[in-house]
């Protein structure tokens, strides 16, 4: 079965990579980890923890995004609802609260969740995120948790992954056939042009 190791990284959208820059580097102290660009755009990279980044491409004429509720119900197309980024202590979500007023943002009061406390705020761009801390002697990875009053019959499967639903594979890429294509960003850190 694959292991995955984290969210390798989330591809965000600005139209303003300094705004974005100082927000996500300067006042939650995310490292700026990478940055590719030519003329049109740029893709600028911030780390979130030792195996998650977030990422941003710039591009002229975005705009930010009119500021929607966490979690309420939307009709029509829609493809996200927030982000949330864990903590390591409750004093961290609580210093995150006061550093985000301090620096002139709206930002929720504390919520109690079951297994979580959380805040939420947005982004410069109007992205919609939380700040999450796991409740002391709650852990949902370890013991998952289904409290769905009512529950589809797949939900009630289990929490882990079940097989035989999809189609087998009938043959791996032998590694003498593995072409890996240079792309955006290859000739910054190898010299070769997409």
């Amino acid at each position: 079965m694959i292991k995955f190791n984290g969210i390798n990284h989330l591809a965000m959208a600005t139209g303003d990579m300094d705004k974005t820059i100082r927000f996500w580097r300067d006042l939650l102290g995310m490292r700026l980890m990478a940055g590719l660009g030519q003329p049109g755009y740029r893709h600028y990279f911030f780390e979130i923890s030792k195996t998650d980044l977030i990422a941003f491409f710039e591009w002229s004429g975005v705009k930010a995004v009119t500021e929607k509720v966490h979690g309420m119900p939307v009709k029509g197309p829609f493809i996200f609802d927030h982000v949330s980024f864990g903590v390591e202590t409750e004093d961290d979500l609580w210093e995150l609260k006061d550093k985000l007023s301090a620096a002139g943002f709206e930002v929720s009061d504390v919520i109690d969740h079951g297994f979580i406390h959380s805040i939420y705020a947005y982004d410069p761009n109007g992205i919609p995120i939380e700040f999450s801390h796991n409740v002391e002697g709650i852990d949902v990875r370890k013991h998952p948790a289904m409290r769905d009053v009512r529950p589809s019959d797949i939900t009630m499967e289990g929490s882990e992954p079940g097989s035989g639903m999809w189609a087998k594979i009938e043959r791996y890429t032998p590694i003498s056939e593995r072409t890996v294509y240079p792309g955006a960003g290859s000739e910054l850190f190898h010299g070769k042009k997409g």
